[in-house]
């Protein structure tokens, strides 16, 4: 039997070039080739894939306009989806929230606490949530 591969997951976001460099810089990842900002002229980019270093697809970005923002944990506009990111040791997740936080990020959730599975719950700069947790 032959099953789907997931890809990538797929985000919308009014500013895609200003979400696809926040996760390049908070997971490491690059442009697909074609898809770096331009040197000159406008950027009007409303499609983007962001690989890791083995050049898999892990994020694409679309652009969105009327995209409305997550209010989770309130259901007012409910979360709809989130990506989870492992780091080995509470000491990692210190450092990668303050890492997210200085790339835009904000806390919405502090588990950070629970010792069964230490986590933070951040909404990315379009307001995405994803959690930050020790695996």
């Amino acid at each position: 039997m032959t099953y789907p591969v997931l890809i990538s997951t797929a985000l919308d976001a009014r500013d895609p070039r200003g979400l696809a460099e926040f996760y390049c810089e908070l997971l490491g990842l690059h442009y697909r080739e074609g898809g770096e900002p331009p040197t000159e002229g406008p950027d009007d980019t409303d499609w983007l894939v962001l690989l890791d270093e083995q050049d898999r697809r892990i994020v694409a970005i679309q652009e969105k306009t009327d995209l409305r923002p997550s209010t989770w944990p309130s259901e007012e506009i409910p979360m709809q989806a989130h990506m989870d990111f492992a780091v080995p040791d509470a000491e990692e997740l210190e450092a990668q929230r303050e890492r997210a936080e200085r790339l835009g990020a904000r806390l919405l959730m502090d588990r950070s606490g629970d010792p069964d599975e230490p986590l933070y719950v951040m909404g990315d700069p379009e307001g995405h949530p994803f959690c930050l947790l020790v695996w």
